[in-house]
């Protein structure tokens, strides 16, 4: 089985490039899906204040690759040769990862602030982001759980700094070539 990692800071593409993959019948383990459900077991506001104090907590309690501990019994359970795990948020996560599945690899997104500001304003999540000072706190929270050292240990870069439908092609490009298939634009979804 060969698993990709997505790292990224908020609004940079990760969701839109899960999404892909998994129109593409890729199946996608998401990371703050596993933060959310622990934010709701808790009774604490859906908000990314809620989501900060849990994450802190889970790591505090188990290390910081706690997450993606949590999550590799859930990959190992799906039946497929390529499984996607979005959100990856530090190195810890990543050192893990690449120990337990030996064909791990991982895919870093970035984009502009500016457009992920934007971005993360028109998605409608009840913990995004309402400023561009939150979203440099939120990028500092992140960059304290070692997101920025993970995405310094990525195998693949990829810039999501125009349009979607750019962005789209170079995903699908990008997986098709992780599965050892032809790219053809016939594929887009």
């Amino acid at each position: 089985m060969k698993v990709l990692g997505i790292v990224g800071l908020p609004g940079s593409g990760k969701g839109e490039f899960s999404k892909i993959a998994d129109q593409m019948g890729i199946p996608v383990v998401v990371m703050g899906d596993v933060i959310r459900e622990e934010v709701r077991k808790a009774g604490l506001p859906p908000t990314g204040e809620s989501m900060g104090i849990i994450s802190r907590a889970l790591r505090e309690k188990h290390g910081m690759a706690a997450i993606a501990i949590t999550c590799i019994p859930v990959v190992e359970c799906l039946e497929s040769d390529l499984v996607l795990i979005d959100g990856l948020r530090g190195d810890a996560e990543v050192r893990v990862l690449q120990k337990h599945f030996p064909s791990f690899v991982l895919i870093a997104i970035t984009a502009p602030d500016e457009m992920r500001f934007s971005r993360l304003c028109n998605r409608g999540r009840s913990d995004d982001v309402s400023s561009i000072s939150e979203l440099y706190e939120r990028d500092a929270r992140e960059a304290g759980f070692g997101l920025l050292n993970a995405m310094k240990m990525a195998d693949l870069m990829l810039e999501n700094a125009t349009d979607i439908e750019a962005f789209k092609k170079s995903v699908i490009s990008t997986l098709n070539a992780l599965q050892n298939k032809h790219d053809c634009s016939e594929c887009v979804p």
